[in-house]
């Protein structure tokens, strides 16, 4: 079996990229030309995969990836992820995270019909919640351009799959986290920021709003309902979540706490972390995903955010060591 992930030097896609080679596929990883790409997430298999260049917006490139690989499944999870940058960059979000995929799932309509596609669906694309918890069915109201270029998103792959009968599904995930997150997002930042002052290299860390509330997982808990869902007999829409929801204030404490730290005499709230328009309260329903994917989390947020502290820990030691 072959895969096509798009976004593979990000965290989902290095995750679903050590999964599937679990799984025993020849990996394909796409990537932009660019004298800047990390590589670091996937060091530890650049010898297990193939990474090809294209550019999600150009559309040549999609055919052509599409026509030489060939691949049996594509799972898209490229995209101007980290919500705040949207607001800096909204064209070139919509270009990447919205446009982007009607040119993959075009590239696939002219190629080959029969290569199941997944989409990364966002829970930003509740954004001002219709009703708690959020379901399949929950009406979107985005509160940032990503959350607008998500729902397009979301719904080009689903005209795909009734216009042309491409086996397409979305998976509308709720926050994921691990250690390879970036340090941009607020659990990394909440987990490295603690680490640094438990080490001594910081004496506090700036915070926006603490009362926002998200529903938490483990990315590499969630990569796996990726793939679930491109083995069933038929494409569909799924809710992957905890199914519980925390603070950004109950983050910090479980960080600080695991490190014997009092947040309160280090944190410090700066309204330049504030979002102009903030969502308030996320908070998923898997119940769907739970019954025809067999699908439940396996790490609960305690362990996600301890998980995290020690990858922080030993990171910033080796870093220390190292100069």
């Amino acid at each position: 079996m072959r895969a096509l992930i798009t976004g593979i030097t990000g965290q989902d896609g290095s995750y679903l990229a050590d999964f599937l080679l679990e799984k025993g596929y020849e990996v394909f990883g796409m990537v932009r030309r660019s004298s800047t790409e990390n590589f670091e997430r996937i060091n530890h298999i650049r010898d297990k995969v193939t990474l090809v260049q294209a550019d999600l917006m150009d559309q040549v490139s999609m055919i052509k990836i599409i026509d030489e690989i060939r691949p049996a499944e594509v799972y898209n999870l490229a995209a101007m992820s980290f919500v705040p940058t949207s607001w800096d960059q909204p064209v070139l979000t919509g270009e990447v995270t919205a446009l982007g995929v009607t040119r993959m799932l075009e590239a696939i309509k002219v190629v080959d019909r029969k290569v199941k596609f997944y989409q990364a669906s966002s829970s930003e694309m509740f954004g001002k919640v219709a009703e708690v918890p959020q379901t399949e069915r929950t009406p979107f109201y985005p509160r940032s351009p990503y959350g607008v270029a998500k729902v397009y998103g979301h719904w080009i792959t689903v005209n795909y799959r009734e216009s042309y009968d491409i086996f397409a599904c979305s998976g509308i995930l709720f926050n994921h986290e691990s250690p390879r997150r970036g340090l941009e997002f607020v659990t990394r930042k909440v987990t490295n920021g603690a680490a640094k002052i438990k080490l001594g290299l910081a004496s506090e860390l700036r915070m926006g709003n603490l009362d926002s509330q998200r529903d938490w997982g483990y990315a590499k808990d969630y990569v796996e309902a990726m793939w679930l869902m491109l083995q069933q007999e038929r494409s569909d829409s799924y809710v992957i979540s905890s199914e519980k929801t925390r603070s950004v204030r109950h983050l910090v404490e479980t960080a600080f706490g695991y490190l014997d730290l009092d947040w309160e005499q280090y944190v410090r709230i700066d309204p330049r972390f504030v979002r102009p328009a903030e969502v308030d309260l996320l908070l998923g329903n898997s119940a769907k995903a739970h019954q025809e994917l067999g699908w439940h989390p396996q790490t609960s947020f305690e362990e996600l955010v301890k998980l995290m502290v020690d990858a922080d820990i030993a990171l910033l030691k080796r870093q220390y060591r190292n100069g």
